[in-house]
């Protein structure tokens, strides 16, 4: 259960839904933005989430990446690699998650971007998961660890969609044109969604509620978004994504889930 658990854990840590049928990219809404990366230059890119333990605590996971960007004449080249994973977790929590994506640490992912950022396409999944595979493998081999085994078997059951969200996830939300999730304009979203600008930063706030459970089961919910945008890059400096639940009479609320995004060594 430590190991199935753990796994919706780190598809939860790094999975988005990808883009739906119509989706528009934010280069078509907001044609100001720009996307032009750096290139050559190291950047360290780190996703952050926090979650209400057993013990009603906040626990944190961050999995950091290193990056680089590259022009390869008919668009860019984007090389990263997941450096480590840092958490304050118990022990066993974080054992479970580093076990899972063990197999993606250290391994340099290559993704090749349209030139306008619209589009991101991972070089050579299958080549990506049969190394991770055989690495798990050789591992449950040399030491005989039922776990090993079994993230094996879950790993290979994974379908092509939910493969490319653990691998492309959160390089599909650094790049602002391909990132849907981006509100395109607050004249189009309504009074939830407001628009800042602080020279070259823009900067996207949304609120959404959702309702309560019939039955009292599912408290309802408050999600706070915001992006903070390079309008010169195109690169998303910071996300903050934040989930609170509502008190019974209103009075007050409280924050069960956080997830940050931040770029760091863009301009």
């Amino acid at each position: 259960m430590m190991l199935i658990g753990g796994l919706g854990g780190a598809l939860l840590l790094i999975a988005q839904p990808l883009p739906g049928e119509g989706a528009a990219p934010l280069a078509q809404g907001m044609a100001q933005v720009q996307f032009a990366p750096p290139l050559d230059r190291p950047m360290t890119y780190r996703v952050t989430t926090r979650r209400i333990g057993r013990d009603g605590s906040l626990i944190n996971f961050s999995l950091v990446y290193a990056l680089q960007w590259q022009w390869i004449g008919r668009g860019y080249q984007l090389r990263s690699v997941l450096q480590r994973i840092d958490s304050d977790a118990p022990p066993a929590v974080t054992h479970a998650l580093t076990l899972m994506l063990q197999p993606l640490i250290g391994e340099e992912l290559v993704y090749l971007v349209a030139p306008d950022g619209s589009r991101i396409d991972l070089v050579d999944p299958e080549g990506l998961w049969e190394r991770a595979t055989a690495r798990i493998e050789t591992a449950a081999a040399d030491d005989g660890r039922a776990e090993a085994r079994q993230l094996a078997q879950l790993i290979a059951a994974l379908s092509e969609a939910e493969r490319d969200r653990l691998t492309t996830a959160d390089v599909r939300a650094l790049v602002a044109p391909a990132n849907v999730a981006i509100p395109l304009s607050a004249a189009r979203e309504g009074s939830s969604v407001s628009i800042s600008h602080d020279g070259t930063r823009r900067t996207i706030a949304k609120v959404e509620h959702s309702s309560a459970a019939a039955g009292g089961r599912t408290p309802p919910l408050e999600i706070d978004h915001l992006w903070t945008i390079d309008t010169v890059t195109g690169l998303l400096l910071q996300e903050r994504r934040q989930s609170w639940i509502i008190d019974a009479d209103g009075s007050g609320r409280t924050l069960v889930e956080e997830r940050v995004r931040a770029l760091e060594g863009a301009p």
